[in-house]
């Protein structure tokens, strides 16, 4: 039950459901998302490590930064249906879009 409260927790913020939307594209860095969403380094962090305790999201090291990408063999079984969900729904939001676009030119600081 607590993992099922954890994961629903973690998607009832804004800035995560955004974080999670540029993620479903590609595999990014803390400096990708920022730029991606246009906010800070804290916030940015802060969020991915939300996503990350609730079993979203994996990281692995690349050189300097350390990249995050959607967990979908997570040991929280309630986060990687809550991802395939997200990932198969067809949200068209405007802020959503403008994300995805500008992680087109986001790049590794």
């Amino acid at each position: 039950m607590q993992n099922l409260i954890k994961a629903t927790k973690a998607l009832s913020d804004e800035t995560r459901l955004r974080i999670l939307n540029v993620l479903l594209e590609r595999e990014c860095c803390v400096c990708e998302v920022m730029q991606a969403l246009d906010i800070s380094q804290s916030r940015a962090s802060r969020n991915l490590g939300i996503l990350q305790d609730a079993g979203f999201l994996s990281a692995r090291r690349d050189g300097t930064w350390i990249a995050y990408s959607l967990d979908w063999h997570t040991a929280n079984k309630y986060a990687a249906s809550l991802a395939r969900l997200f990932k198969g729904s067809p949200i068209s939001d405007e802020v959503m879009a403008q994300d995805k676009e500008r992680l087109k030119h986001a790049v590794r600081k």
